[in-house]
């Protein structure tokens, strides 16, 4: 029955004069989108409305997947859409969807009219009354309620005449690339896909570094990364990931460092290099998934010892989220089940029995100034061999 979308948008519509530049961000998205749904569509942007019209025969359910993928929309309509054959034929095709919609007739009901022509023969209200009417003689046993009805049946008048009843709720946000980029520090724990996913869902173009660690992580570890990124990337669009053989850098750490500040002080370095990757891409900041308390290296001793390293801001969308909010958002984009997957990363791998979690920061750095040269020298070699994988 369905043949195109009514697409809804929220933040977008209050943005004024730059208004037009977040809609054709949100057109380029949907677009996108699209090209992995078998079919033809057209995307257009009619008077502040954006419709989808399918040109060919289309899978709806994986269509519907798809758009509710894009950030920026809040609401897939799924639209019928006829030509004004005046208002007995209206009728007919009102009475019809609702036929076809809803087996069960023992709903409350409201009409919704709108007129963006108003040339038309009939008032919005005498539009509500008479199809209202008719309904009811259709269809005894629904009834009106103006207030909380069941299905809200909205009619607009347009060039062509639009009918729906549902929407589809959307991701929200924005549109992708409307807020700059910045670099997510991605593991393949729990938390890092979800911290990417809510950034970008605020527009914030993605990229990713990960931090491998063989022989002491296998392929099967960094195969689970790639994994999660894929996932973000349905929602945020392809993602560059930078794979950075971290084991010498780490192993000199273990060797040189006292243990308690091992985690410290690869998360520091860990830093530094993501933030000479995000200089390199022109991102504006780092993204990290890390929440108070939960771990020892996220106390905010801690986390004032990691950011100290850092010339450009990091966001931590997830700070102060309990486990079990990240993991409530980790089920519904689907990066959970990954996720928990058993493969453990270099973060995890060469974890302290007793870590500190109030480090000092002089002591910090003048651990860090015994590792001298070399360690730049192994700075250096992990920058210069990086692996680059495109995930999409």
């Amino acid at each position: 029955m369905f043949k195109a979308f009514l697409l809804k948008y929220a933040e977008i519509g209050v943005k004024g004069k730059n208004r037009y530049l977040f809609e054709n961000a949100l057109v380029r998205q949907i677009e996108s989108a699209l090209t992995k749904v078998e079919g033809i569509f057209s995307v257009s942007k009619v008077s502040g409305r954006i419709y989808v019209t399918a040109e060919s025969d289309f899978d709806y359910d994986e269509a519907i997947t798809a758009l509710t993928k894009v950030f920026g929309l809040v609401g897939i309509c799924p639209l019928l859409q006829i030509e004004d054959n005046g208002f007995d034929d209206l009728a007919e095709q009102v009475i019809k969807y609702l036929d076809n919609m809803y087996s069960n007739k023992n709903l409350t009901f409201k009409v919704n009219a709108r007129r963006a022509r108003k040339n038309y023969p009939l008032t919005s209200t005498e539009i509500n009354m008479e199809l209202g009417s008719r309904i009811l003689d259709a269809y005894p046993e629904m009834s009106v309620d103006v207030h909380k009805p069941d299905k809200l049946i909205s009619v607009e008048i347009r060039e062509k005449i639009n009918i729906y009843s549902e929407t589809i709720k959307g991701a929200g946000g924005m549109p992708v690339g409307t807020a700059g980029k910045a670099m997510l520090l991605l593991s393949g724990g729990i938390d890092s896909p979800v911290a990417g996913y809510m950034v970008s869902r605020r527009g914030v173009t993605l990229e990713a570094t990960y931090f491998h660690a063989p022989p002491y992580t296998s392929e099967r570890a960094k195969q689970k990364v790639v994994d999660l990124a894929k996932k973000v990337a349905k929602y945020s669009g392809p993602i560059k990931l930078n794979v950075v053989n971290f084991t010498d850098a780490q192993l000199f750490i273990y060797d040189k460092c006292p243990h308690d500040e091992l985690t410290i002080i690869m998360r520091r370095y860990m830093m530094r290099i993501a933030q000479h990757f995000a200089e390199e891409s022109g991102c504006l900041g780092l993204i990290t998934g890390e929440s108070i308390g939960q771990v020892a290296s996220q106390t905010m001793q801690s986390l004032n010892a990691t950011n100290e390293v850092c010339t450009m801001p990091v966001y931590r969308p997830v700070i102060a989220f309990d486990k079990q909010d990240i993991v409530d958002i980790a089920v519904q984009i689907d990066t959970y089940e990954t996720s928990i997957l058993p493969f453990e990363d270099c973060c995890t791998i060469f974890v302290a029995k007793h870590p500190v979690t109030k480090p000092n920061l002089k002591y910090i750095k003048n651990s860090e100034e015994k590792l001298g040269e070399d360690m730049e020298e192994l700075v250096r070699k992990a920058v210069e061999t990086v692996e680059v994988i495109w995930c999409e």
